[in-house]
């Protein structure tokens, strides 16, 4: 073959390719992709990605493991934080500047769960979790509780309703009610009962009793028992293990029962909110005419209001 006929081969070929790269757009872009993800290599030491891989460990954050504490009993775990090297520099690449803003995350979870841990009370959620949760013990009446239901929905807000069963089996449509507007619902008894002075027959009857109602009723598997009146004792909160439920109190007490004026509850529990915080209260007349603005309140301060379940899960608050 002379030279003159490999020449032109040659350009015949360089044509081709650019008319199929001009003709199909998609091709192009493939040939750049390919090319960046070929032509990458590791970067040499002081570049960008050395710099991010010594820069993001002060941005990680560990894990935290659950564990029965002196004082609070349960606290759950909460995830940690790890950064994503290989997303985070894809994000930086362009600028070729470390940015913190641009770090990816993924979040590493404990070594150490609720269920690892021996029955306990549960007081709070973790109080490095941004969360609050309504605890709403309902056993008695049902005047002002269509009231709340109304406020919370209007405030996009789940709280978490423990039903006495003797109520739920009364009031099965007000049952029904919470449930269908997505509330989380616990058990609080059947007849509303002394837990601490049970015998351990009683409380079980008590407690699976309770279960029952709230199943027929709303179809709902409680996964939280919350005793009247606070009132338990070690054994009743292994009953309620036993039954698959976790002992829930509170950290925060409206003291609603006392009938204080709206200003008065909302300033009452204000004083006392902290990060992690169960807030106990009722279906009365002074927590119904207070709910709005509390709710509001406590957004103003950078607190999610959720669920029981959702202020114990692991999950990270990511902003």
């Amino acid at each position: 073959m002379n030279t003159k006929f490999q020449h032109f081969i040659a350009l015949f070929a360089i044509a081709g390719i650019s008319w199929i790269l001009v003709q199909n757009p998609l091709t192009e872009e493939y040939m750049e992709t390919w090319n960046e993800q070929n032509n990458q290599t590791e970067p040499a030491s002081g570049s960008l990605y050395s710099e991010l891989q010594t820069k993001a460990k002060r941005f990680e954050i560990p894990a935290q493991n659950a564990k029965i504490d002196p004082v609070w009993k349960t606290v759950p775990g909460y995830n940690g934080l790890k950064v994503e090297l290989d997303a985070s520099y894809k994000k930086m690449k362009k600028s070729g500047r470390f940015d913190s803003k641009k770090l990816i995350y993924k979040q590493v979870p404990p070594k150490k769960h609720l269920k690892d841990l021996p029955p306990a009370p549960i007081y709070r959620a973790n109080p490095d979790k941004p969360v609050v949760s309504l605890l709403i013990n309902v056993a008695w009446g049902n005047e002002y509780l269509q009231d709340m239901l109304a406020v919370l929905k209007k405030n996009d807000v789940k709280a978490t309703f423990f039903l006495e069963g003797r109520w739920a089996k009364k009031y099965p449509e007000l049952a029904k009610m919470i449930a269908e507007g997505g509330h989380e619902i616990g058990n609080h008894s059947y007849s509303h009962p002394n837990m601490a002075a049970l015998s351990s027959g009683r409380a079980q009857d008590e407690i699976q009793k309770t279960n029952g109602i709230i199943k027929a009723v709303t179809g709902v598997t409680c996964k939280w028992f919350a005793p009247p009146s606070g009132s338990f004792k070690d054994e009743t909160v292994k009953i309620a293990s036993a039954n698959k439920m976790g002992t829930i109190m509170w950290s925060v007490d409206t003291i609603d029962w006392q009938k204080p004026s709206p200003e008065t509850l909302t300033e009452r529990v204000m004083n006392k909110l902290h990060p992690g915080a169960f807030i106990l209260m009722h279906p009365t007349e002074s927590s119904s005419k207070a709910l709005d603005k509390l709710i509001k309140r406590i957004k103003q301060e950078n607190l999610h209001i959720m669920t029981v379940s959702g202020s114990l899960s692991e999950e990270r608050i990511m902003h």
